[in-house]
């Protein structure tokens, strides 16, 4: 027997949703009418009767129209509805008089978040943007990226990210913890969006520069994800950041009361290996196989084992391994166009060992090898990794990681970055290091001494790991460097000229790339689509961009770049028998650039 309670609750849902989805006007049973006081609504669900220890249930009744549409983030359109809005979705007396455009709302908002002197107060601004009018939020992000980007990604997200217990307001995600297990596909389920098309995914173990930040490290798949709609035209609704909480290994935050994750040290082996495998198996089952999942800054030995393992089995990609190294070759490819000779031309020493700096010398001796036709093994040859123990050599071949193995070339023992430039004589250096300060000005002056126009990638995040500055890159050698980093930084004059430093930023690759496949319906992600990405982007940069120093075309142009970049990598996806959306489109830019989301305001009836 339905209880009376139930009975109301459906009545009341049959009423508020009537034909075409107008309101009505709300007729209740004589005991429900009993209840009211006043001409008010009474406590139809006996709450208000409840004592504070008494079970209730939270019933809730949600039409678009009204106090509810103001407080729909997908749907709310503030001060910009229209006086006809205003009447038929019974909005009169909700808003101010005033009907401001989105542009005069952009207008206003920009101005608000300039008077900001502290880069976490503008995130933080940005962040109740989205959480209120989710098209206002990309039309900003959109229109101003250059500005924003910094703010909703790296160095600010860091920064983000080490507060997050402070700051949380409300879940922008899924959190799974080691409590759920066995109930992650419940868990997605409880997710209100089921076309979900990406899911960005961290275990916090491995956040930026910044280490193990456990289940703060959410900040990263909510700025990642709001990258894929702003510059990848992936719509909001198909996205779904999560962060799988296994505890954590740092004191400071299992000391800290504002901390929001488990209290414990982080999980391994056989336990984390479980959690992961059911939360896989549970995404494939809930959102099917064409679901695209971006691992995001896992520790190292978790990583690589986590990407050979689920990329046969899923469209499984990992941005810190793959995307990192994709932008960081199309900035060699653009930044060769411009000081001259092939890639297979060069040789290349790397600073850091770890899933960004294998990951990026594995796609460049991938990129040698289709130049060239030389087996892969041959192109490695040509690339060598300095770790903290010094120049990876053969000698040390038994004491690698599996990762560093294929790395370990015949030379004898060099124990310092500065050594091993002066015998390596590389024409590129590049660091991934995640320590400040290494490219020294020695370092810098010797790769100057040795190349006409030294190759310098200065990629570990935020700003303060970065391993040297892009005015000591561009002072050191005299203006001749080819610089890039992973964080922003200032324009750079030296000797009356000035240069624009290259930011090899991964929201270039990934957006872009996750909208390859998805309008493909790839199922696989395959290292050729990579190449392709890389390809696409370092042909988007113009010889106007070389003069000034850039190995990047600018980031304004970034809904473009991520079209071309998308077409490549569906093309190479319907060639290579992994797209599973058919008949291929004519014009894949065309279609590229079609399927992207709009934060325009709609109108409504």
């Amino acid at each position: 027997m339905i209880s009376l309670r139930r009975r109301h609750h459906l009545l009341l849902l049959r009423l508020a949703f009537g034909c075409g989805g107008e309101r009505r006007r709300f007729a209740f049973p004589e005991s429900t009418a009993a209840a009211m006081d006043g001409g008010g609504m009474g406590d139809v669900y006996g709450e208000d009767r409840a004592t504070e220890d008494q079970l209730i249930t939270p019933w809730a009744v949600s039409v678009a129209s009204g106090y509810t549409l103001l407080r729909d983030p997908r749907h709310n359109k503030g001060t910009a509805f229209t006086e006809k809005e205003r009447d038929v979705h019974y909005l009169r007396g909700l808003l101010p008089p005033a009907i401001l455009s989105q542009e005069l709302q952009e207008k206003r908002l920009m101005h608000t978040l300039r008077q900001y002197q502290v880069p976490l107060q503008r995130y933080m601004a940005l962040m109740d943007l989205q959480e209120r009018n989710e098209k206002l939020f990309y039309k900003l992000l959109i229109d101003h990226v250059e500005e924003l980007l910094p703010v909703v990604y790296t160095p600010t997200v860091g920064e983000a990210c080490q507060k997050y217990g402070s700051i949380f307001r409300r879940p922008q995600g899924l959190f799974i913890s080691l409590n759920d297990k066995g109930k992650i596909l419940e868990i997605l389920k409880n997710w209100p969006e089921r076309n979900i098309q990406v899911i960005v995914v961290t275990d916090g173990e491995r956040i930026l520069g910044l280490g193990d930040l456990g289940c703060q490290g959410m900040g990263i798949p909510v700025g990642k994800l709001s990258l894929y709609t702003a510059l990848g035209g992936v719509r909001p609704s198909a996205c779904l950041p999560i962060t799988i909480d296994v505890g954590t290994n740092n004191e400071e935050l299992l000391k800290d009361e504002f901390y929001i994750g488990l209290r414990q040290k982080r999980t391994t082996g056989q336990e984390y290996a479980e959690l992961i495998d059911e939360f896989m198996n549970a995404v494939k089952q809930n959102y099917g196989e064409k679901v695209l999942v971006q691992f995001e800054d896992f520790g190292n030995h978790n990583a690589f084992e986590l990407l050979a393992k689920y990329r046969q089995t899923h469209l499984a990609f990992n941005d810190d391994i793959q995307g990192t190294a994709s932008v960081v070759l199309a900035g060699l490819i653009s930044g060769l166009r411009a000081v001259g000779g092939s890639l297979a031309e060069q040789k290349f020493l790397f600073l850091g060992a770890g899933e960004a700096g294998t990951g990026i010398a594995e796609l460049i001796a991938l990129e040698m090898s289709k130049q060239t036709k030389a087996p892969v093994e041959e192109t490695r040859k040509k690339i060598w990794l300095v770790d903290s123990k010094g120049l990876i050599v053969s000698s040390r071949l038994e004491s690698l990681q599996h990762f560093k193995k294929p790395w370990a070339h015949e030379h004898e023992p060099v124990k310092t970055l500065l050594d091993a430039v002066k015998a390596i004589k590389p024409t590129v250096l590049i660091g991934s290091s995640g320590m400040g300060k290494t490219f020294t000005q020695e370092v810098v002056e010797t790769m100057a001494s040795l190349n006409e126009k030294p190759i310098i990638f200065a990629l570990s995040n935020p700003t303060s790991q970065s391993e040297c500055t892009a005015e000591e890159a561009y002072t050191w050698s005299q203006g001749r460097a080819i610089f890039a980093s992973g964080s922003p930084f200032d324009p750079v004059n030296y000797d009356g000229k000035t240069y624009v430093p290259g930011q090899a930023n991964n929201a270039y690759i990934f957006p872009g790339f996750g909208l390859g496949l998805i309008m493909s319906g790839a199922i696989r992600v395959d290292d050729d689509m990579l190449l392709a990405a890389s390809e696409a982007l370092a042909a988007q940069a113009t010889p106007e961009n070389f003069k000034k120093g850039m190995i990047f075309p600018p980031f304004s142009n970034i809904r473009k770049i991520s079209a071309h970049i998308a077409a490549n990598v569906a093309a190479k996806a319907y060639e290579l028998g992994l797209a599973s959306r058919l008949p291929r489109p004519n014009n894949l830019v065309k279609y590229a650039e079609s399927c992207m989301y709009s934060p325009a305001y709609r109108n409504y009836r």
